[in-house]
């Protein structure tokens, strides 16, 4: 049997085996393409990003420049921040959105008809930034002893403490002042104002992108800097073990104190340009909802990859919206299945056997279902073309198909979550039925009702099914566990 360069083997412990099975990514084209990413300079890899980025509003309308391109950046933005606390220094961090909430209730505090206070933006962002930075540093403090889930406890209280005091903050009290509406209750406060740099207005969407596009690649260079600087190095050493890295004398309390402190200030920036984009500061802007997107960011691009978080953004933001439309839906799902069997069956042989195996799978269930039971065959097929009518003769369309079709899609939803549990040979074998089934799913019921909430639930059983695949993401670094 062929040993594999990166498992153990007799003499050779697990890390040396790590090690060499790291040196195998670097054969081969891919090989190539990772070796050449990795000697670029910091700057031409954000370039990579920044310029497709920049032409992006020039083919586009702007109505797509808002959908895709402002809420991408604005979630890139965000997870950048929270990958500073938990990519690179490795805590469980719950409450999160609220220094977002945070920059924006601040903002607009400082420049919105609430308190007749129209600050400039040179003024304001500053403070925006130092506040939520000094938030970050008081919720840190007594972390300084929390782990794992009882940070992530203390942290949630903090997230939910938030959206409570701005839902009720609109009747507060203070000692010689009286009554104070700070935030506006649940109706938050409107009519922000517009970033006003020196006498220059960021008003309009293009303007607005520009900025968070210029915000994004600033953040991108300054964490890539502090990423290959003694704190990032001591960072990724409290990521691996908190313990081992007290016993080398690394100073774990404040260095949990500073990734806080860093987190918040970039959350708290994010949240003074949502602000100016929504013109308003609302509480339920601010939830659990917004959390668990910016952590499927982090999951799918990886934990500590600065790069992978923006393909992840890209990823997240836009995926939803493209499907929404069936002429955009089909070409980019097959497109992604036929990408990720590229890139994740080799060698070339087994990936030839799979996708006959796949072609001939389906072309006997389509012809035993027509000879057994016609009406699986029946229905009608979205869209017209070749490919239609290659899938008519390849895939079941049964007639009335939607009670079929929601079992199928229960049946699904399970075998996408228990597939990665299988061994190497089953897997192999069950791979073109599942694909079927998937494309029979889609076909048949996600097509349909393309703009119905079932696209976010395949999404999610996505991302479950990569976090046992591949737990550090696309762009991630596993680690090696030495028991």
């Amino acid at each position: 049997m062929e040993e594999r360069p990166d498992t153990p083997r007799i003499g050779v412990d697990e890390w040396v085996a790590s090690v060499e099975g790291k040196r195998e990514r670097y054969t081969g084209w891919r090989g190539a393409v990772l070796e050449r990413w990795e000697r670029l300079p910091v700057a031409a890899r954000v370039l990579v990003f920044a310029l497709p980025a920049a032409v992006f509003p020039v083919l586009s309308s702007q109505g797509n420049v808002f959908r895709y391109g402002l809420f991408t950046l604005v979630y890139a933005l965000l997870a950048l921040g929270l990958n500073i606390v938990v990519g690179f220094a490795g805590l469980l961090d719950l409450g999160y959105i609220a220094f977002f909430g945070c920059g924006a209730y601040m903002y607009a505090i400082l420049a919105s008809p609430q308190f007749g206070y129209h600050w400039q933006a040179e003024a304001a962002i500053p403070v925006v930034i130092i506040v939520t930075a000094l938030i970050g540093l008081l919720v840190g403090l007594p972390s300084r002893r929390l782990f794992g889930d009882y940070l992530a406890i203390l942290t949630l209280f903090f997230g939910q403490a938030f959206v409570i005091f701005v839902n009720n903050a609109n009747r507060i009290s203070f000692p010689f002042v009286g009554h104070t509406d700070l935030t506006g209750g649940s109706n938050g406060i409107a009519n922000i104002d517009p970033f006003n740099f020196f006498g220059f207005k960021i008003d309009t969407t293009m303007k607005q992108y520009y900025l968070l596009l210029i915000s994004v690649a600033l953040v991108l260079v300054l964490l890539a800097f502090v990423n290959e600087s003694r704190t990032g190095r001591a960072w990724r050493a409290l990521r691996e073990d908190p313990l081992a890295a007290e016993v080398m004398s690394i100073p774990v309390n404040r260095l949990k104190l500073s990734a806080f402190v860093f987190g918040a200030a970039v959350a708290g920036f994010t949240g003074a340009i949502y602000g100016t984009i929504a013109t308003a500061a609302l509480p339920g802007d601010y939830d659990v909802g917004l959390l668990i997107t910016i952590y499927a960011i982090m999951i799918l691009g990886g934990f500590g990859s600065i790069m992978g978080i923006v393909v992840g953004a890209i990823i997240v933001s836009s995926v939803p919206e493209l499907l929404r439309s069936s002429a955009n839906a089909r070409p980019l799902f097959y497109g992604a299945i036929l990408l990720a069997i590229l890139v994740k069956i080799r060698p070339w042989p087994r990936l030839a056997a799979q996708l006959a195996g796949l072609t001939a799978f389906g072309f006997a269930v389509h012809a035993i279902a027509a000879a057994a039971y016609p009406r699986l065959v029946h229905g009608e097929s979205i869209g017209s073309g070749g490919f239609t009518r290659f899938l008519d003769h390849w895939m079941l369309f049964p007639k009335d198909a939607v009670k079929i079709a929601d079992v199928a899609y229960i049946l699904m939803i399970a075998a996408i979550v228990m597939y990665p549990q299988l061994g190497r040979l089953w897997r192999a074998v069950l791979l073109p039925p599942l694909l079927y089934l998937v494309m029979f799913v889609w076909e048949n019921l996600l097509l349909v009702h393309i703009g119905g909430a079932t696209r976010l639930i395949l999404l999610g059983a996505m991302l479950v099914a990569l976090m046992n695949i591949r737990p550090q993401g696309l762009f991630g670094t596993a680690t090696v566990e030495i028991v």
